[in-house]
This record gives C-alpha cells, sequence and structure tokens, in this order.
C-alpha cells in the first residue's frame, strides 16, 4: 500500500512539473513571436502610486530577456519620473523633447541609440527629461518620438503619465496595447471600471487590446481579487494580478533574481498577454 501511494504520488509530481514546462514553454513561444512592425504598448494608470513605473520595468526586463529584436523603453511621464532609476540606469543622455528635433527617416538604428541609455539587462531608454522640474513631454513631441523610432525597434514599452493627463489620452488611443495599472482596493477597481467604459468611446476602441493590472499594495489584500478581475473583464479587458513583493516594495533598481517566484512567473504571464494584444492589433 505505502509503495503504491508513493508511485501514485511520483506520478503527480511528474505530472505537475510537466504542466510547469509546458506552460513555460507556450509563454516563452509567445514572448518571442515575430512582428512585422514596432508594436507600441502604453501603461498609465489612474492615480500615482499604482505601481505604473514598475510595471512598466517588469515589462522592458521581460521583452529584453526573451526577444531578440531591439526593444525599447520609454518614459512620457513627469521629468522627475522613476523609470531610469527602477530599470538601473546610472545617468540619461538625451530627452524625448531633444531627440525628436533632430531624428530623421535616414537614420540607421546605430545612430539612433547613441541618443539612448543602454540598460544593464539589455535594451534601451529614452527618458522623458533630464530631471528638470516642468520638463513634460507634451503630444507634438511623444508623436514624434513614437513615429520616428517605431521602425528601429520590434517593441516599445511606454511609461505614460496617469490618467486624465492629454499625452496618456492620446497614447492609449494609439497603441497596439494598453496596460492599465492599479492599487487592488474598492476605489481602484471602481475608477479602472469607469476608465475601460470611457476607453470603450474611443474612436479605435477595442478592449480587447488592454490589459488591466491589479497591484497587491500589501501581503494582504482588503478585496476579492479573483471577483474584482471579473468585475473588471465585463468591459471586455483582461484583467491580471502582480502580487506583493518586497523587492519591488522596497523601490530602486528591479532585479528579476530577487523577485519572488509568484511575481517571476505573474510578470512574465502579464508580459505574454500584453504582447499577445499588441501583435494581434492592426
Amino acid at each position: 500500500m505505502a509503495h503504491r501511494s508513493l508511485r501514485a504520488l511520483r506520478g503527480l509530481v511528474g505530472s505537475s512539473v510537466a504542466r510547469a514546462v509546458a506552460e513555460e514553454t507556450r509563454v516563452a513561444r509567445e514572448l518571442q513571436q515575430p512582428v512585422t512592425t514596432g508594436r507600441q504598448i502604453v501603461v498609465s494608470s489612474i492615480r500615482g502610486g499604482a505601481g505604473k513605473t514598475t510595471v512598466t520595468a517588469l515589462l522592458s526586463l521581460v521583452y529584453n530577456h526573451y526577444r531578440h529584436d531591439p526593444v525599447l523603453t520609454l518614459e512620457a511621464d513627469a521629468a522627475l519620473g522613476t523609470l531610469p532609476a527602477r530599470l538601473g540606469a546610472t545617468s540619461v543622455r538625451w530627452s524625448c523633447a531633444e531627440l525628436a528635433q533632430i531624428v530623421v527617416p535616414s537614420m540607421q538604428i546605430t545612430d539612433v541609440t547613441g541618443y539612448l541609455v543602454p540598460l544593464p539587462e539589455g535594451g534601451w531608454l529614452l527618458p522623458g527629461g533630464q530631471g528638470r522640474v516642468g520638463s513634460r513631454v507634451d503630444i507634438p513631441t511623444y508623436r514624434a518620438v513614437m513615429v520616428a523610432l517605431r521602425r528601429y525597434f520590434g517593441v516599445t514599452v511606454v511609461d505614460c503619465e496617469t490618467l486624465p493627463g492629454e499625452v496618456a489620452r492620446t497614447a492609449l488611443d494609439t497603441a497596439h496595447a494598453r496596460v492599465l495599472v492599479t492599487p487592488a482596493t474598492v476605489e481602484g477597481v471602481a475608477s479602472t471600471r469607469a476608465v475601460l467604459d470611457w476607453l470603450a468611446t474611443l474612436p479605435r476602441a477595442a478592449a480587447g487590446r488592454t490589459v488591466v493590472v491589479l497591484t497587491a499594495t500589501s501581503p494582504h489584500t482588503s478585496i476579492d481579487v479573483k471577483a474584482a478581475a471579473e468585475y473588471l473583464q465585463g468591459t471586455g479587458a483582461t484583467a491580471l494580478t502582480l502580487p506583493y513583493d518586497r523587492h519591488l516594495a522596497a523601490g530602486g533598481t528591479v532585479s528579476t533574481r530577487l523577485l519572488a517566484t509568484g511575481t517571476r512567473r505573474a510578470a512574465t504571464r502579464l508580459a505574454a498577454e500584453v504582447l499577445g494584444r499588441a501583435v494581434a492589433a492592426r
């Protein structure tokens, strides 16, 4: 009896491992799928402190790990944003506004990357400013930079300003995929549902291209996250959860090796979900 139980247990463990490997293989395949033109993924939120920049950094790290084509991470937020620090950039070069004045179609990618910040774990960063208060990205600058750079990079991840900013609204309307970050609270979920209803009124409305990320701000959430996700998915969007992680909560540079296993898996799945929607967009 004991031997049979042990064999059964080993069978269950083996089956579980096989399923996990199959899932990881599937996700990796989705993350590495080719793109015909540069895909633009915009990350925004309804309020500050929701974890928008952290989610942007995680997406950037995942894409740079799995993809073979160049990946750009762009900051379209206030000049004193924390994206460079979250990605481990020790210094910045040119800002969005400065690059918008000089980039021309005849440039090669080697010319363009000379103005960007190379990231420690791969890929490139274009900051929104150089630490100057009030140096913000306006709509003409954003459009000029995105149109000029999209042909050089397979994937561009944008850390956008919070809604209802004008750049955020423009970016969400023109993106191939949208990511809305909200804290896993009653207020956050209610506000995000209102934003999703607004997105449905845009000329290029496509709820299927929107992924909501519910971020846990403490080890113990105060709401039923599963029910909240189902409520938000009633709009046609997809809702995923990013669990609380002590490394992320501490601030500073995000290191994938310091993330909890659950967080790393959630970030990888999120990146695959978002890219799938971006690739499917026209």
